[in-house]
This record gives structure tokens, sequence and C-alpha cells, in this order.
């Protein structure tokens, strides 16, 4: 192994894990000038060095070795474009990009901010589909409305327009925001809650 990939690797890790090689030498009980010829590429650690390294990183040694970040635009957009699995049942939209994500954290470049992205939008999504059509009924029979047949086919009425809408802004996120992936930006959700951090 070279020096140098493993100190671009033990860099680029410390970093994503929002890290300064000073909280790094505290983590791992290194002093402050092996973490700094590591990452120069200046020494070879030995083993206990990099079982100190790993776990200061929450990482296993084998993939501080083996850990290499890399570019996968079509993978991310794939990512982002399996969230439409909600057509078929809301939650599947949170539930395969999170299998997607988790087979590839820290593997590759964005992945982690895409996927906590369209995740917490998607649980979101999911919330506000759940909860309106209970809000409707409660309205509805807390207001005491009357029954003539107007009123009567007004609150399903209402629900099936905002549902329809609701399914549309979502798809029309996912497509979007697929194409920002494409292009290289950000991915830009609303409404979203940040369940994941």
């Amino acid at each position: 192994m070279k020096n140098k990939n493993l100190a671009k690797r033990v860099k680029e890790l410390r970093k994503r894990k929002g890290l300064s090689q000073e909280e790094l030498t505290e983590n791992s009980g290194l002093s402050l000038r092996t973490i700094q010829r590591i990452e120069n590429g200046e020494t070879e650690p030995t083993g206990e060095t990099l079982r100190r390294m790993a776990s200061a990183l929450k990482v296993n040694p084998d993939e501080l070795i083996d850990w290499t970040i890399k570019e996968d635009i079509k993978f991310l957009e794939f990512l982002n474009l399996s969230a439409l699995t909600f057509i078929f049942f809301p939650v599947l939209g949170i539930i395969v990009p999170l299998i997607m994500w988790v087979s590839k954290k820290d593997k590759i470049k964005d992945i982690n901010k895409i996927a906590k992205g369209v995740i917490n939008f998607q649980i979101t999504w999911s919330i506000l589909i759940f909860l309106f059509p209970i809000l409707v009924f409660i309205i509805r029979v807390l207001t005491n409305q009357p029954k003539d047949g107007k009123a009567i086919l007004l609150g399903p009425a209402l629900v099936i327009v905002y549902l329809i809408f609701m399914y549309l802004l979502n798809i029309i996120f996912i497509i979007f925001n697929t194409f920002r992936i494409h292009n290289e930006k950000d991915v830009k959700y609303f409404p979203k809650i940040k369940f994941l951090i």
C-alpha cells in the first residue's frame, strides 16, 4: 500500500466525519505528529496505529485500508429515482433509498447528503399524506357539518385533490432533483423535516 493513498484516505475520511487533526488525536490516543505524518504520507502506520485510527473514525481497519471515495453520478441518480417506489406504497419511498444508501454509505461522494435529503423528504411527505385525511375527518366531526349531499362529498373530494397534488409534487421533486444530481448540483426538497441529520 502506498503512503499517499492511505494519507488521502485518512484525510478524506477525517474531514467527512467532521474531525480536526486534534480531535482525531484525542479520539485515537495517537500523537498529533503521528496523525500529521500519516496524512502527509511520510510514514507507514503500524497495525496498532491503524486499529486506533479506524476506531476513532468509526470504521474497521480493513475499511480504512481499502476505503476509497469515488464519484458515481449514475448511482446517485438511481438512488434518487428509487424514491419513486412511493407510487406503489408510500413507505417504499423511504425503505428503498435507505437500503441503497446503507449499502454504499461513505463510499460514494455526496451520497450521505443526497440520501438524507431524499429520505427526509419522503418521511415528511408520508406523514403529510397520512395526517391530512385524518385531519379532514376530525374537522368534519368536530364542526358537525350538515348531512346534505354536498357536505358529505366535500370531505372525500378535498382528500382526493390533496392526494393527487401530493403525489404529483413528489414525482416532480424526484425528477427535478435527478436532473440536479446529473448536473452536479445540490438536491432541493421541500417540505422536509430533518429526521436524519
